[in-house]
């Protein structure tokens, strides 16, 4: 009977380990989206490092998961004491002072006031960053998030984003929540006060190889001071964010599913509680995770052994609530916990997670991800079905001709066919952007005939290998390039090409942070195609945002408007049909171009999955057409339409409205 009790649960958690891969993400799925935005910090500048962090850089794509973009300052280097600092003449060097500060915190002195400080005082004079102290000037965080503040502003004003629009704790985040910056200090050394840790009796995990990894990464500080202390404004929170990512990076798929699986409760469960809402938070549960890999055998984290491992986390969730401890993985001495709740709130979140523990895995009925579980529904569908196409949307532009040598390296160095995929996949996009970074390269020279003919070979060789990135959008960019050089006959015939492959079973994959859910037909394709190489798949299948960069050389002369300082995206079908109008225009059809301005005007009238900013543009393009075509009084309308949409003047429509009337 034992061995007969042993073996069903045994086969209840391969078939929750199966669920789970399909909803959360199989160990392939985990591991490309993984790579999608370490691509994202390949070839980064000195002064624009950034580290891709949160729910996403770790690999999960749930409800409610952001991004976390550390951007690394170039203007400060921290050092745990004065005998370590390195005078290079290009960084402000900050020691740290911690005699006053609570565990994970820390103040950031300057040695002196001279020199360096002072220019930097006299270009930031309205936001004193320095504040006098009894051991020395110390480097406000508060005053620091304010001057991160103002040059994020007037970047955003410059590029016309308006990606990054409040504050939240250190960070700098999106409208919808989905996207959070921090501009952090780094330390390349590895703390004394976290030597304890790398001493500390473990069994197995993390191995030597990743702390040693961790080791050589050193640490972050980002400003924000510990809560209720007397120098608020004046800490700094010191950050592992980099050893966690290796730590997380490092679980067997088992434990990512049960860090998921954590973070799924606390969302989706627990927060339905409004009064519980912020009380607990995901680095705490990252932060157990950790504590469990440390303390039990590898082994046992396995996939028959799934839902007996996620027990005996939630069971650790609720241990730790009911004693109010939680210590920090790196500084034991901090504890989370402490002060943590007070005696209604522990009272009610340690009820709420004991009956979830008593009800085991049913505690998922009431999740919106996991709910279906006990209806023995499973989708026989490729693991595409739960990849999340937006992974593979560029943040960054990659008109950077070294970013395009770099994916090409990493192409033909990939050991395996998904990373192979993925890296082909963003060269194909790189490509788009090719002809803005050439317009340097070939006006280096002199502009006689022949240059002219080698950039228009190098443009569009670069144009052909960019087709292959999506489905539609390649063909259209390789259109409005023709459109350009006024070829206006080999630009409809691929336009049109693309409005033919336009079809009900495309995935749009452009729109921002913006999810929606398969349809029936395109859930029915992913699962006809589930045999077919993943490159192909994403190929065939996906339909990317039209991107044209700063000044690009290959947007339609009428659209040059809206991009004199930042890139432009447009939704791919309303500018095909824009592209097909300015064709038919310049070649006297105006049947033809009737008939397309029509289509333009019908998918601004049906647009219902594209965010904010692309309609505004939609309604720009059929104001434009109608300009051209001498209706005034339409254009007016349709330019008002859009500056009213436009509450941020990110577009032209303004401009365009103010010129016509």
């Amino acid at each position: 009977m034992e061995i007969m009790s042993t073996y069903n649960s045994k086969c209840e958690s391969l078939k929750f380990y199966t669920y789970l891969c399909q909803n959360i993400g199989s160990d392939e799925v985990v591991k490309i989206r993984r790579l999608a935005f370490t691509i994202l910090d390949l070839g980064q500048s000195f002064g624009h490092k950034t580290i891709t962090s949160g729910s996403k850089g770790e690999g999960l794509d749930l409800k409610g998961s952001d991004l976390d973009i550390m951007a690394l300052c170039p203007f400060f280097k921290v050092y745990e004491s004065e005998k370590e600092v390195v005078l290079d003449g290009l960084t402000i060097p900050l020691v740290m002072v911690t005699d006053e500060t609570h565990p994970c915190f820390t103040q950031l002195c300057r040695l002196n006031h001279h020199g360096v400080y002072n220019l930097w005082d006299l270009c930031f004079k309205e936001i004193p960053l320095w504040q006098k102290h009894p051991l020395g000037y110390m480097l406000s965080s508060e005053q620091y998030q304010l001057l991160i503040m103002s040059l994020a502003g007037l970047k955003l004003a410059e590029l016309k984003l308006p990606s990054l629009a409040k504050t939240h704790g250190p960070c700098l985040t999106s409208f919808d929540d989905q996207l959070d910056k921090v501009v952090c200090l780094k330390c390349d050394q590895w703390l004394f006060q976290t030597q304890p840790w790398i001493r500390r009796p473990r069994t197995a995990w993390p191995s030597p190889e990743i702390i040693s990894k961790i080791i050589s990464c050193g640490v972050l500080f980002v400003p924000i001071g510990c809560k209720g202390s007397a120098n608020e404004n004046l800490e700094w929170r010191i950050s592992f964010s980099v050893a966690e990512k290796f730590l997380i990076y490092s679980f067997n798929h088992t434990q990512f599913l049960c860090y998921g699986l954590l973070k799924i409760l606390l969302k989706e469960i627990v927060e339905k509680h409004e009064d519980l809402k912020g009380l607990l938070c995901s680095y705490f549960l990252k932060t157990l995770m950790f504590w469990m890999s440390e303390e039990t055998d590898p082994n046992l984290w396995r996939p028959d052994n799934m839902i007996p491992c996620f027990m005996a986390c939630l069971q650790r969730l609720l241990y730790c609530v009911r004693y109010s401890i939680l210590l920090h993985f790196f500084i034991s001495d901090n504890n989370f916990f402490y002060s943590r709740f007070n005696a209604m709130n522990k009272k009610k979140l340690e009820t709420i997670l004991s009956n979830l523990y008593e009800r085991g895995i049913n505690c998922f009925a009431s999740s919106d991800t996991l709910k279906d579980y006990q209806s023995q529904y499973y989708k026989v569908t490729h693991l595409l079905t739960r990849l999340n196409f937006k992974t593979f949307e560029l943040f960054v532009d990659l008109s950077n001709l070294k970013k395009i040598h770099i994916l090409y390296h990493c192409l033909h160095h990939s050991r395996t066919g998904s990373c192979q995929s993925l890296f082909a996949l963003y060269l194909s996009k790189s490509c788009w952007f090719v002809p803005h970074a050439s317009n340097y390269l070939y006006t280096c020279y002199n502009s006689e005939n022949k240059h002219q003919y080698s950039k228009y070979k190098y443009d569009l060789s670069h144009l052909l290998i960019g087709v292959h990135s999506d489905a539609v959008t390649g063909w259209l960019t390789l259109a409005s390039y023709f459109y350009v050089k006024k070829n206006y006959v080999a630009s409809l015939r691929l336009i049109n090409y693309a409005l033919q492959k336009y079809t009900d079973e495309k995935i749009f994959t452009g729109s921002g942070f913006t999810k929606y859910e398969l349809t029936f037909i395109q859930k029915h394709v992913l699962n006809l195609m589930k045999t077919e190489k993943l490159y192909s798949v994403l190929r065939s299948l996906r339909i990317e945002t039209l991107t044209f960069g700063p000044k690009s050389s290959i947007i339609p002369q009428e659209l040059q408007l809206d991009v004199t300082k930042s890139r432009t995206c447009y939704s791919s079908l309303p500018f095909a049909y824009f592209l097909g109008f300015l064709c038919n225009y310049h070649l006297h059809d105006i049947t033809s171009y009737r008939r397309y301005l029509q289509q333009l005007i019908l998918t601004k009238t049906k647009d219902s999955i594209h965010v904010n900013l692309y309609r505004v543009n939609t309604a720009i393009m059929c104001g434009v057409a109608h300009q051209l075509i001498g209706e005034a009084y339409f254009a007016k309308g349709l330019f008002q339409e859009a500056a009213r949409q436009d509450k941020y003047n990110f577009t032209s429509a303004a401009t365009r409205l103010s010129r016509l009337t």
